[in-house]
């Protein structure tokens, strides 16, 4: 990965974003799997998805940014031509990712005040709660499988992660069908087989994760395998200095998600079978601005280890401008395409016609998610976290979610109450609008503060 080797900063950003971006597509269909299937299902199991799915993928996401923000140090390392402290560092990991494990679990396995404070329906409660307890158990293997990306990801490998996922997709897809419907002596589990396929999925994923990680020469100099150290205070503290503001602010996002997905619930059914439909949309989308920010902030890092910040500022500029070109185009193909979408997803006439709807919104709100999710992965990258979560705070939380509940339940200013998921995903693209903004000043102001990198 040395950058003498590359023929630009563009073609090699461009084909790690590429590599990432195909795994998270073949992880992303996990999801739309599951939708599919319990839309197909029962209208209330796509329902109850809807909810358990948002609240697990709240609580994943936001231990899963924390892992995901080590990335940096390691690219770091790896440009500074450290191997051994790559190794050392990943073991000290396992104890940050020990304590995440305990935390998730916790968390899924007690869904019940959240249910009620968002005043979900008792019919959907005790599905969502059974759901909840089979990702649980599921939960473990997926934070493992994270550090194992991270890894590849910093090291420049993100192809020794997508083939797993790619390969995972085929086995997730018959299982979901299976346990969802039920046959050959399984009885139907609904909403809860979806959740069943996850686990058995993510085990053989992190199974295939460490016997790549035995067998590959690619992986000796690193010395992974040796004997763990006792946790470091001051490394694993860096660790959280670094990953738990990242962590938070993915949690902050992604729970306005789920957020909405449950004051949604209070809609009805066919509102919330709707929001699923553009929400799971908008997740795929994601996977594409998601995968350029890993590979631009995978690029810089390097960059800045090795102690050359003008090559990292020009990697950045390359991973913006493709984010955002690409981000145009499919914009245009979901806002063109968005009837069709939907009624691939659904087959009740009042779920299509309604997520046609929201999925216009969902076109305008990816423009502004592109660019906040590069700017943010980038902003890592400089160490800069803190300033990222107030601003999501703010803006998400205060103006999203906010606005959108004023606005479907009790009128916002001149506009009466809607009462429709449209005042929700109205609210929430124009305040990620204003968050992308300000994440564009930040970054350009920390770009041109940044003259000498600091040494990893």
């Amino acid at each position: 990965m040395t950058g003498a080797s590359q023929p630009s900063e563009r073609g090699y950003i461009a084909r790690h974003a590429g590599t990432v971006l195909v795994g998270q597509l073949a992880v992303m269909a996990f999801g739309v799997t599951d939708t599919v299937v319990a839309g197909r299902y029962a209208e209330d199991a796509l329902a109850a998805l809807s909810v358990g799915s948002a609240v697990f993928v709240s609580i994943f996401v936001a231990l899963m940014g924390v892992l995901q923000a080590l990335l940096p140090i390691w690219a770091e390392l790896f440009g500074a031509g450290r191997p051994r402290d790559v190794g050392r560092s990943v073991r000290q990991s396992m104890y940050l990712c020990g304590l995440l494990m305990l935390l998730g679990i916790t968390a899924l396995l007690l869904p019940a005040p959240l249910l009620r404070w968002a005043e979900v329906p008792p019919a959907l409660q005790a599905e969502v709660t059974r759901y909840l307890a089979v990702l649980a158990m599921a939960l473990p293997p997926a934070l493992l499988f994270r550090v194992y990306s991270t890894l590849n990801q910093s090291l420049g490998k993100p192809l020794l992660v997508t083939w797993v996922q790619m390969g995972s997709l085929a086995l997730k897809i018959p299982l979901s069908v299976w346990f969802t419907f039920g046959g050959l002596g399984l009885e139907a589990q609904g909403a809860v087989g979806c959740a069943w396929a996850t686990l058995v999925v993510n085990y053989a994923m992190l199974a295939v994760a460490l016997g790549t990680l035995r067998t590959r020469p690619f992986y000796e100099p690193y010395g992974l395998w040796r004997r763990m150290e006792r946790p470091d205070a001051r490394q694993i503290a860096a660790f959280l200095r670094l990953g738990l503001p990242g962590g938070l602010a993915i949690m902050v996002e992604v729970t306005s998600f789920t957020l909405m997905a449950l004051f949604i619930a209070r809609l009805g059914s066919v509102a919330s079978a709707a929001h699923q439909i553009a929400a799971n949309l908008a997740a795929v989308l994601y996977m594409s601005p998601l995968s350029f920010g890993i590979a631009t902030s995978a690029r810089a890092s390097y960059w800045l280890g090795a102690g050359d910040a003008r090559r990292a500022r020009a990697a950045i500029r390359a991973g913006f401008g493709m984010a955002l070109a690409t981000a145009v185009l499919l914009a245009a193909l979901l806002w063109f395409g968005r009837g069709w979408l939907a009624a691939a997803y659904a087959s009740s006439p009042a779920v299509i016609a309604m997520a046609t709807g929201l999925l216009a919104w969902v076109a305008l709100y990816h423009l502004a998610d592109a660019v906040q999710a590069v700017c943010v992965a980038v902003l890592r990258s400089y160490r800069v976290t803190v300033l990222p979560l107030l601003v999501y705070g703010a803006l998400l939380w205060g103006l999203g979610l906010s606005g959108g509940v004023h606005l479907a339940y009790d009128g916002l200013g001149p506009w009466p109450a809607l009462r429709h998921p449209t005042a929700f995903w109205a609210s929430s693209a124009a305040a990620l609008a204003v968050t992308a903004l300000v994440f564009v000043a930040i970054l350009w102001q920390t770009m041109r503060r940044s003259r000498t990198p600091r040494r990893p």
